[in-house]
């Protein structure tokens, strides 16, 4: 891991992703047991057995549990949000981060709900990105360094980690961020975001391609194009994405933008997002469109599309309610249940 920030390059971040440690093989196949002779039939409980496994394969330990969970939201302000492609104006990035800080906001009170710990990073938000239709969004320093920076959100003790964003014309980053990794135009990713419709999407998109267009010659290398398009923000949660892999800590992506900040590392490693959950479907189109690109399948489908790890604190209670039906169900010897034949 990274103990300094002004150290942080691609090089060791690469360095970093190719020591991702894999799934715990006896974790899960000690949880594979035990899920066989709880009271119940094979399969009875669908998915939450799945998360019972996957949690215990990532945390390393049988049985699994979620004790400490924390949310962390980054925040980060971008140039393009200058060109009109939002309906609302930077400012409000900060003015939501004291939102947050003052109780206010939904995620406030979907942390309290899950007895979670929420945790705000403000990210330069008086220096805006560059507007990437211009030049990079971030250099190479500056990307590393808020990588590294969203490593510091995965700290010891942590046993769930959900990721989610406050920025103004992020959605318009993620959107070019997501065209450049996985293919297409600002037409087929661009989505209202913060309420955008007629000219102003159609804006949106145009700006979305001439982004595209600067930076096509970033888009062999997957940090690069984070670089190039992305932001403060987004290149958090791709630290924070890492730290938890190294550490074993398993992560709920939130929104749209959230799960194109992970994405940028399958293109460094296919496993990379092993040890994620998607949390919710967004109502941003391109959502949709990334999660069949990645082959994940979302817990929640709810039409949200707040950001601010909404989601992702939303589905805490299911995941909790996963581990403690694994860990706390009788087995049938022990419940003097008659198993199947």
């Amino acid at each position: 891991m990274l103990d300094n920030r002004s150290m942080a390059t691609f090089a060791e971040m690469r360095r970093i992703i190719a020591e991702f440690p894999g799934p715990d093989q006896a974790a899960a196949a000690e949880t594979a047991a035990r899920e066989g002779q709880l009271t119940k039939p094979a399969g009875a409980l669908g998915r939450l057995e799945e998360l019972a496994a996957w949690l215990a394969t990532w945390q390393g330990r049988t049985p699994p549990a979620i004790n400490h969970p924390r949310v962390a939201v980054f925040a980060g302000n971008h140039g393009v949000a200058e060109l009109g492609v939002s309906a609302f104006p930077a400012a409000v990035t900060k003015q939501m981060v004291l939102n947050f800080t003052h109780g206010g906001a939904a995620v406030n009170q979907l942390c309290k709900n899950a007895d979670a710990d929420l945790r705000v990073y403000e990210m330069s938000l008086d220096e805006p990105t560059q507007d990437f239709t211009q030049r990079s969004a971030l250099s190479e320093i500056e990307t590393a360094r808020a990588m590294a920076y969203g490593m510091m959100a995965v700290e010891p003790g942590v046993d769930l980690v959900c990721l989610g964003e406050m920025g103004i014309a992020n959605t318009t980053a993620a959107a070019a961020l997501a065209a450049a990794l996985f293919g297409g135009t600002g037409t087929d990713w661009a989505g209202p975001g913060t309420g955008v419709h007629g000219a102003q999407l159609s804006r949106k998109a145009e700006v979305i391609d001439l982004g595209l267009a600067k930076h096509k010659a970033s888009f062999n290398d997957p940090l690069a194009i984070l670089a190039a398009l992305g932001g403060h923000e987004l290149a958090a949660i791709t630290g924070a994405v890492i730290a938890a892999r190294m550490g074993r800590v398993p992560v709920l992506l939130d929104g749209f933008a959230t799960t194109v900040a992970a994405s940028v590392l399958l293109k460094l490693d296919p496993t990379a997002l092993d040890h994620c959950v998607v949390a919710h479907c967004s109502a941003e189109p391109g959502h949709r469109r990334l999660l069949e690109k990645i082959g994940k399948k979302p817990l929640l489908d709810f039409g949200m599309r707040l950001g601010e790890a909404s989601g992702a604190a939303l589905c805490i209670p299911i995941l909790r309610a996963a581990a403690l039906c694994h860990s706390g169900m009788a087995t049938f010897a022990e419940a003097g249940v008659s198993g199947k034949d």
